[in-house]
């Protein structure tokens, strides 16, 4: 019979916990998929952007960029529905600067430095994660998307190693 009780007991006290929980708020997700897309060109889809050798001393306090290096995507064959993209880039955030790509954690790796990259304007940073500015596209012709890549100081002292970082990317339209 106790156990009964017992087994009552638990029931209904898991059916109040879960009233217990009151809510702070409500997140709605909205958006659509879509089969009018345009096609990535696959000279820009995978590609390597070289920085280059940057010596420590280039940087100074952290903020400081080096070897800008631009680089664009391609998109093409985009239907005439489609008329605005944007790009919004992911990978692992620098724990000094989340809007910063951190550095592939390799063994000689260097640091207080990360990359950033920037919108065509060579000024606009554009956080890990978040949308680049929409781009209109060309309507019946290909469209390069053009970004800078560089360097981002992320402390007061730079020491010398490898420098590399991977990024995926993510194209959203209209």
């Amino acid at each position: 019979m106790n156990s009964k009780f017992a087994m009552m007991a638990l029931l209904v006290g898991s059916a109040f916990a879960s009233v217990a929980n009151a809510a702070d708020g409500t997140i709605n997700f909205v958006g659509r998929i879509t089969d009018q897309a345009c096609t990535i060109d696959p000279t820009t889809a995978n590609q390597t952007v070289t920085l280059g050798a940057v010596r420590t001393g280039a940087f100074g306090p952290a903020g400081s960029v080096a070897a800008p290096t631009r680089f664009g995507i391609t998109l093409t064959s985009c239907p005439a529905a489609v008329t605005t993209a944007t790009l919004k880039f992911d990978g692992p955030t620098s724990t000094a600067n989340s809007n910063l790509l951190a550095l592939t954690p390799v063994t000689g790796v260097a640091e207080g430095v990360a990359i950033g990259i920037y919108e065509v304007d060579n000024s606009n940073l554009i956080p890990v994660g978040s949308g680049a500015k929409t781009k209109t596209l060309a309507s019946g012709a290909n469209t390069t998307i053009e970004f800078v890549a560089k360097y981002v100081s992320t402390a007061a002292t730079v020491k010398a190693g490898t420098a590399n970082s991977v990024s995926n990317f993510t194209v959203s339209y209209n």
